[in-house]
């Protein structure tokens, strides 16, 4: 099967099953990153600073040019206030963020086991480390899985189009490399087996598949939830970015080769977002 056929045959897949295929991706990029723990025993901690620090920036502007913007031209279109359902939504996002982080248990990397957030618990630093990963893949698995719906027809603008979910897709799997290795790595680096700190960093990113599909399942049945459904993602987004991506790149003390990672990451899915959307 050629690349045109493959193209097509994505583009003509139900929207829930495109929106699964794009949230695999993202777990394949995962386990890429996780994967390389088999090459190297240690990264540095400024390349892992700087490459937190680009899957930041390419989560503010995924939320700015592929979540927020449409949600407020949807609702232009709908004859609400074009503000309103993107703040109510961004704000829920984030507070249902907030709730999951009070009470699920988990690790920001470069902690001791005894920072853990959420409920007290005996898990092993490897379970709260991928469980703070995961926690901030539910809401990119979402964001894909909601503009997939949104292209199927259910956007009144037409500014939601398959390509921009694609778009949004690649953005999200490049940055979840990193994400896979910043797991995987300082687990390797604590002695674990490179099999198991490699099966640790990879899971971290199995929510992927099915939050995508749930994203775009509930704006399927409930189209008026569209707008808002976008800025929910968004705002879940961007409270992981403040909460633990950008404060987790700059804790070594690599404070300027990490904001130079979040520019960067914001261009390169700018771009993505205008070029491919």
């Amino acid at each position: 099967m050629g690349d045109l056929q493959i193209t097509q045959w994505f583009f003509e897949l139900h929207p829930v099953w495109q929106a699964f295929i794009a949230g695999t991706f993202c777990w394949i990029t995962t386990a890429l990153g996780a994967a390389v723990v088999f090459l190297k025993k240690n990264v540095s901690r400024k390349f892992l600073d700087a490459a937190l620090g680009f899957a930041a920036g390419i989560m503010i502007a995924a939320s700015i040019w592929s979540l927020l913007e449409p949600s407020m031209e949807m609702a232009r279109s709908m004859g609400l206030i074009e503000w309103a359902p993107a703040t109510f939504g961004f704000i829920l996002g984030a507070v249902c963020i907030r709730i999951g982080d009070a009470y699920v248990p988990h690790l920001h990397l470069g902690l001791p086991k005894d920072a853990a957030e959420g409920v007290k618990t005996k898990w092993r630093r490897a379970t709260l480390l991928v469980m703070a990963i995961t926690l901030h893949n539910i809401p990119e698995g979402l964001a894909v899985g909601v503009l997939f719906g949104a292209a199927a027809g259910v956007d009144p603008t037409g500014t939601a189009t398959v390509m921009a979910a694609v778009a949004l897709a690649i953005g999200i799997s490049i940055q979840n490399f990193p994400e896979g290795m910043a797991v995987s790595m300082p687990l390797r680096g604590e002695g674990v087996s490179r099999l198991l700190s490699f099966n640790y960093g990879q899971l971290s990113g199995i929510v992927n598949p099915p939050s995508a599909a749930i994203g775009a399942l509930a704006v399927l049945f409930i189209q008026p939830i569209l707008p808002y459904a976008l800025g929910f993602a968004a705002g879940a987004m961007i409270f992981v970015v403040v909460e633990e991506l950008i404060p987790t790149s700059q804790r070594a003390g690599n404070t300027d080769i990490a904001t130079l990672g979040t520019i960067l990451g914001f261009c390169v899915m700018m771009v993505l977002d205008i070029t491919l959307g």
